[in-house]
């Protein structure tokens, strides 16, 4: 009985956007195609913004500069890509991603901020090989499902948080 009612609050305090375990759903998804990627498994690449995961994914918005944001690709095998990097490993290069974890914040105005550490150069002797990579998924509902609609990567340089969206309309108008 008392899991019975951990399970309702849980629904009860997610409810604007769909059930508490739905929510980093399609950051899984992705972060799974991602992990994969960079293993040593010598596996296909995974486009983690192919058709089927645009479609189901990602929000409408994010489709649209996506889209527009193809119309330039990078030099790149297949000619479509708009990125000449992994987006999310924030990089061309990258090694098996190590002590991965993911944490969904409370949604707050509509959105649910999904936060991914990783180490993505542990196999390097880079003197930053050990730092970790933070990545934030904002996640929203659309027809009644948590899609991303944007991806922000913190810039460890920088300390700015560079939005994916921002990025696209950038490359979209041919910047």
């Amino acid at each position: 009985m008392k899991t019975f009612a951990v399970v309702i609050v849980s629904l009860i305090a997610f409810s604007g956007i769909g059930h508490a375990a739905d929510i980093t759903a399609p950051v899984r998804e992705i972060m799974e195609a991602t992990k994969s990627n960079w293993a040593d498994n010598n596996s296909d690449w995974t486009d983690i913004f192919d058709a089927s995961r645009l479609d189901h994914l990602y929000s409408r918005d994010f489709v649209a500069r996506y889209q527009a944001a193809a119309q330039f690709p990078a030099v790149d095998d297949d000619g479509i890509s708009p990125f000449d990097y992994g987006v999310i490993v924030n990089g061309q290069d990258a090694c098996p991603l190590e002590d991965l974890t993911m944490a969904a914040a409370p949604v707050v105005d509509g959105v649910a901020e999904v936060t991914v550490r990783f180490r993505k150069s542990a196999c390097s002797d880079a003197p930053d090989a050990k730092d970790y990579t933070t990545v934030h998924f904002l996640v929203v509902e659309e027809g009644g499902k948590p899609v991303i609609d944007d991806i922000v990567t913190e810039n460890i340089e920088t300390q700015a948080r560079d939005s994916l969206k921002a990025t696209m309309a950038l490359i979209a108008k041919g910047q």
